[in-house]
């Protein structure tokens, strides 16, 4: 059940997690006015400077079924009020949104930088031929971006085995256990409350070698389709 809680969560949370800062990458280039387009890169980037004890008290106020503005809206809606961070189905795709929250802003500024290096004689060339902004989005801007996007997607491989600790230490609890327990938790545990350091360490052992072997796979993989290289 850990194994499996770790493996679906860090999977979501890399496609997520690659969809989001695409899309808004994408979105803010059509933006013209420079004011604007600054000012929301700063507001999306900056919960990437923020600790996991600053946001998990954010999304315990956010999500509380009393007082959260989460649930308030609902009520308004006329659905019932939802614990999110105590409901197994829904403790899941809290740790992604908020994880997602956390970390596009600064994907999506990669994203940005990347799309500056498309040359302008493209989009002047798309727009003679009669192609409107889809069209250039799907031949010209999307393929420009692609091997930032493989190399992005093939290094987060290492991370498959790491679902974020200090994200679900800080919102998670025994009612969801069942859907939110990860093998770092568990680690945690074993060694630190229940004293049984060598299970604890044989189980972070065997982490920490799987998770070298995704490493070496990840850098093998963006080296084969990124031409990405160390040195």
């Amino acid at each position: 059940r850990v194994v499996w809680n770790t493996l679906s969560i860090s999977v979501m949370k890399i496609v997520v997690g690659q969809i989001a800062p695409i899309a808004t990458a994408l979105l803010l280039n059509e933006v013209r006015k420079a004011v604007f387009k600054r000012a929301v890169q700063t507001m999306i980037y900056l919960p990437y400077f923020l600790s996991w004890v600053i946001l998990g008290g954010i999304m315990i106020d956010l999500l509380s079924p009393s007082e959260g503005i989460v649930n308030q809206f609902l009520a308004w809606l006329g659905f019932e009020r939802v614990f999110f961070l105590a409901n197994n189905d829904w403790f899941p795709f809290v740790l992604v949104f908020s994880d997602v929250w956390k970390e596009f802003g600064f994907h999506t500024i990669v994203y940005l930088a990347a799309l500056t290096a498309i040359s302008p004689a493209l989009y002047e060339a798309a727009v003679v031929d009669g192609a409107g902004r889809l069209k250039q989005t799907w031949h010209i801007t999307l393929p420009g971006i692609l091997p930032i996007v493989i190399l992005l997607a093939t290094l987060s491989l290492g991370n498959v085995v790491n679902a974020g600790f200090d994200q679900v230490f800080n919102l998670y609890s025994p009612v969801v256990y069942e859907s939110g327990d990860i093998i770092d938790t568990l680690v945690y545990r074993l060694g630190l409350l229940d004293f049984q350091f060598g299970l604890a360490t044989a189980v972070g052992l065997l982490k920490s070698i799987v998770g070298f072997v995704l490493i070496a796979i990840s850098y093998v993989l963006a080296y084969r389709f990124a031409n990405y290289r160390i040195f």
